[in-house]
């Protein structure tokens, strides 16, 4: 797109910023009972049709039916960014040969880099669980069934979303069945991706985790359990690896002027949203439907950057986005529990008004468990 770079760490955090400002709001509106739902798991031919008719009739309540049917590409952009980042931190650049130190300790670094991930992200996750499982029970009269033992120790592992098949009736909070996605990736990637640095890996792997997914088309609860695990997010996870290690070795510095015409941008911004609302109403473009989300996702910051003169404005979007993306960790960790406590209340009265103090709330409770992870070691 430009030179440099992909990624500024300014447009990385907006990037960020966007994929939890989709998640979120979609985490909320699906669960109205009259917005349009997702294909996020398995397909379904005519929920792409309702979203149309809400889109082409200028829906009074388009706002709300267009994060519920399509906030969940937000995991596809935090997959890109993930491979991306793993690429910058532990592998050398191969014309300075700085990789990290960390990763040169033979057989014992798959242990130790497994390690350490685990407790970054259990770290991150255990607060959020807690306090989410306490609301619940004083909410709720099912509980016990809800967060029985052997549900609450799978998901404190991190492995609730392999060992049952179904999981959509047993994560709860929803999005935390994500901690276990990455947690295979981050395996993966220590194990097979790290140690075999073959973009003809990458490639047999976005494509394989594709032709598997195919396979099961007709079987919905088997494509359903797939992509609740690490292969289903192979294809936006593959590309930020592809895309990190293509990186040319000179940085463009933070706020340097953009030398080429924003219209590349514009391009792919135009290409990408067609794809999506298009190629997601048929099965086998579906499943590439995340690949479209990544460069979408990263044309638009590109573009807001490249702003100028009368379309500068639209650059001063990038620095709320990245705040965002900021704490977009602990938004993700903290908004199911504002959720369960406002939903109720506004679910039909008052439904814009519900959004605003939902994302005020989601907000206030990332900060403080911003605050309380300050006195919280890191591994």
């Amino acid at each position: 797109m430009r030179n440099g770079e992909l990624l500024s760490r300014t447009e990385s955090a907006a990037l960020r910023g966007i994929a939890i400002l989709g998640i979120i709001l979609h985490n909320y509106c699906h669960f109205l009972g009259f917005a349009v739902k997702e294909n996020e798991y398995k397909f379904d031919s005519s929920r792409p049709m309702q979203f149309f008719d809400k889109l082409f009739s200028l829906d009074s309540d388009l706002f709300i039916h267009f994060f519920s049917f399509l906030g969940h590409y937000g995991v596809p952009i935090f997959l890109f960014i993930s491979g991306y980042g793993l690429v910058k931190k532990y592998e050398a650049h191969p014309q300075t040969g700085n990789e990290n130190p960390s990763l040169r300790e033979g057989h014992s670094v798959g242990f130790a880099f497994i390690r350490k991930h685990f407790l970054k992200l259990f770290r991150l996750m255990i607060i959020g669980y807690l306090v989410f499982i306490g609301v619940y029970l004083l909410r709720h009269s099912d509980g016990a069934q809800v967060y029985s033992w052997d549900h609450v120790l799978t998901q404190l592992t991190m492995t609730i979303n392999f060992f049952y098949f179904d999981p959509d009736h047993i994560i709860k909070p929803g999005p935390y069945w994500y901690f276990g996605l990455m947690l295979q990736l981050y395996i993966l990637y220590i194990l097979v991706i790290y140690r075999w640095r073959q973009n003809s890996l990458l490639i047999a792997l976005a494509a394989g985790s594709i032709l598997l997914e195919a396979c099961f088309g007709n079987q919905q609860d088997w494509l359903n359990y797939i992509r609740y695990n690490f292969i289903g997010g192979l294809l936006p996870f593959c590309m930020g690896i592809w895309a990190a290690r293509r990186d040319p070795l000179s940085n463009s510095p933070e706020g340097e002027s953009n030398s080429n015409p924003p219209l590349r941008e514009v391009g792919w911004v135009l290409i990408s949203a067609l794809f999506v609302l298009f190629g997601g109403m048929y099965f086998w473009t579906w499943l590439i439907v995340p690949a479209f989300i990544a460069t979408g996702a990263i044309a638009t910051v590109k573009l807001l950057s490249a702003c100028k003169g009368i379309l500068s404005p639209l650059s001063s979007l990038l620095s709320p986005l990245s705040w965002l993306g900021s704490i977009s960790a602990m938004l993700f960790v903290m908004h199911p529990i504002a959720r369960e406590l406002i939903i109720s209340h506004y679910r039909r009265i008052d439904i814009y008004g519900g959004i605003l103090i939902y994302l005020l709330s989601s907000v206030a409770l990332a900060m403080l468990l911003k605050w309380i992870l300050r006195y919280i070691p890191k591994p």
